[in-house]
């Protein structure tokens, strides 16, 4: 059986994130990707130069032929931008009746350009969240998302509360925007236990589509059947590898290393 995976989300020209980090990670993690894009950038490692969003219908027709031919094991949601892009992808959601569902609340570009309207977070929380089964927002969106200032462990931890009670059933608070300077730690919080993923954090402006790249390998780990510890354990070894062998591509923010997972001796998946 071919495990099968989805990404809905923007397009990246630059390649370094949005649904080629998706696709990259997908192929790499040994899952079959498809996408539905929402969105086209014009984008490279200085920043989002434009950003021209797919009218919500048409985003409905490509969900419609996947759904109705290929089949979805699981799928990650990316950069949504409008209210009305939320509810449509919300509306196939629950129509197809999917259930591993992986919500990446993209909100600001690694360059600072903004990649969701304001008035688009409050639809995100009301339409799309409650029907998100992981949930991975940086510390930058978790504040967004609960008000909360997060400068401690237990803040992440109040805050993955808070985002819980929004409807969803798995939350992590990513440690990419943490203040240590020598290790990065993901929060993971199941409703009952709460669990951290350490990894050494590496010297590098090289980090362009890191969150795009970590919530797509949780993706594929879950769509391969992986449990959520399993599948968040990976994706962060995945991410981690792909930060430490960056490319060194570009003037600016680079993109990680897709490839360097499988590359690195005694990683298999």
């Amino acid at each position: 059986m071919v495990n099968k995976a989805l990404t809905i989300a923007g397009s990246d020209s630059g390649g370094g994130a949005g649904i080629q980090a998706d696709l990259k990670t997908f192929q790499e993690l040994d899952v079959y990707g498809m996408s539905v894009i929402t969105a086209v950038t014009a984008q490279n490692t200085l920043g989002v130069q434009g950003v021209h969003p797919i009218p919500p219908e048409f985003i409905a027709n490509q969900i419609d032929s996947i759904a109705t031919d290929i089949g979805v094991d699981a799928l990650k949601t990316g950069m949504l931008f409008s209210p009305e892009i939320i509810e449509v992808v919300s509306q196939k959601i629950i129509q197809y009746q999917w259930e591993k569902v992986i919500i990446d609340p993209v909100m600001i570009a690694k360059g600072g350009a903004s990649l969701l309207q304001t008035e688009a977070v409050d639809a995100l929380k009301r339409h799309l969240l409650p029907h998100a089964f992981i949930v991975t927002p940086n510390i930058p969106e978790a504040e967004e998302l609960t008000g909360i200032n997060i400068k401690t462990e237990d803040d992440k931890f109040e805050a993955a509360k808070r985002i819980m009670d929004l409807g969803v059933k798995n939350v992590i608070i990513k440690g990419g925007h943490d203040e240590s300077v020598s290790e990065s730690t993901d929060l993971l919080y199941d409703g009952e236990n709460v669990y951290s993923f350490t990894e050494v954090r590496y010297q590098t402006k090289n980090t362009h589509g890191t969150g795009c790249t970590f919530s797509a390998a949780i993706t594929a780990g879950m769509a391969r059947g992986l449990t959520v510890y399993d599948a968040v354990s990976e994706a962060k070894k995945f991410i981690s590898v792909a930060i430490k062998e960056d490319l060194h591509i570009g003037n600016g923010n680079g993109p990680t290393n897709h490839w360097a997972f499988k590359r690195i001796e005694g990683i298999r998946i």
